[in-house]
């Protein structure tokens, strides 16, 4: 399988994911963390140190209940808001 180049704006999101797990992560070690969540702890440091830019959802979601992480919380930080002119768009019921 030949895998497309990640375009800045996943390798950016990667870097984001990796920083809030490290936060998340705090002092406790990354072995324990990488076992209590079953993935291997060099999976755990690809994904922290931005290597893995766009690591399996059931990753993610392991990783994130072990550390205490809504995944809402998760894609919040990695997907911040991007700007735009205003509020977005709504329908208007047309009266008949």
């Amino acid at each position: 399988m030949v895998r497309l180049p990640l375009t800045p704006g996943e390798v950016e999101r990667g870097q984001r994911l990796g920083a809030l797990l490290r936060r998340a992560r705090g002092e406790r070690s990354m072995l324990e963390t990488a076992l209590d969540a079953r993935v291997s702890p060099e999976t755990l440091r690809k994904i922290e140190t931005g290597r893995v830019a766009t690591p399996a959802f059931p990753t993610i979601a392991a990783i994130a209940d072990v550390l205490g992480l809504s995944l809402d919380a998760v894609w919040a930080e990695i997907n911040p808001p991007e700007p735009h002119a205003g509020p977005a768009p709504t329908r208007e019921r047309i009266a008949s």
